[in-house]
């Protein structure tokens, strides 16, 4: 199937590793333009060259309130429009409820929810009909994982704030979607399993809870997200999709 992606021009965020740079691989390799934004500018400009013409890194912080404006005019100016963006965030740090600091949650709050808010909300005032925002999240939207609170407590809010957007901006056409992976094998989700003390058994348990027992590929996620930035996904906004391997059983 084709999924229109041929020439349509996307920011990704968070795109030097992981999921946002998984994502950022399957638009390129389906013909999409993308803008990689991350802080670290030598692993972000590595991230571009290893992707091609079609991509191009800029090092930028989602905390900064001229971020939104700098990855926006940049695509225009770069490739000659813009079409979506997919806001995806480095995860807060870990602990518990009596361990993180006030200063921990302030800068979560501005990077991880704030940040976001002002990316998708500059991205809403430039986009046109068939454009898109998508928001990387996690499966803590529906359920708390341990040891992730500041996670725990931001994640929701920002699925909330989306599907908000969703009913404020679909009379325009643009289109509002979520992604909510689970345990995708990347560096995060592997440090947090060797969070326990035993990462293989951890992930082991983790496995066994999951209907197709076994962690998801970044592959497999940058796919799913390919496909809901797409003109394809054209009927659907406003949903929070888990990438889980059916450990929400579809809900």
């Amino acid at each position: 199937m084709d999924l229109g992606l041929k020439d349509r021009v996307y920011v990704v965020t968070g795109a030097s590793r992981g999921l946002g740079l998984a994502a950022a691989r399957e638009l390129t390799a389906d013909g999409a333009k993308v803008v990689l934004a991350a802080r670290d500018e030598q692993r972000v400009k590595d991230a571009a060259a290893e992707l091609g013409p079609g991509a191009l890194g800029v090092a930028a912080d989602n905390a900064d309130p001229e971020t939104a404006d700098l990855l926006i005019g940049t695509a225009r100016r770069h490739f000659g429009r813009f079409d979506g963006i997919l806001i995806s965030v480095g995860g807060p740090p870990p602990g518990f409820a009596a361990d993180n600091t006030d200063a921990q949650w302030l800068a979560a709050f501005e990077a991880v929810f704030l940040g976001a808010v002002r990316l998708a909300r500059t991205a809403a005032a430039e986009l046109g009909e068939g454009g898109v925002v998508g928001f990387v999240l996690s499966g803590s939207v529906h359920e708390p994982i341990p040891g992730l609170t500041i996670s725990n407590g931001l994640r929701p809010g920002l699925a909330g704030f989306a599907k908000s957007l969703a009913d404020e901006l679909g009379p325009r056409g643009i289109r509002v979607v979520g992604l909510l992976p689970a345990r995708i094998d990347t560096d995060r989700v592997r440090e947090l399993d060797a969070l326990s003390g035993d990462a293989e058994g951890a992930r082991a348990a983790n496995e066994a809870r999951i209907p197709l027992r076994r962690y998801g590929t970044p592959e497999e996620f940058g796919r799913t997200a390919a496909f809901l930035l797409s003109p394809a996904a054209s009927y659907l906004t406003g949903l929070m999709l888990p990438v889980d391997g059916g450990a929400r059983h579809g809900f």
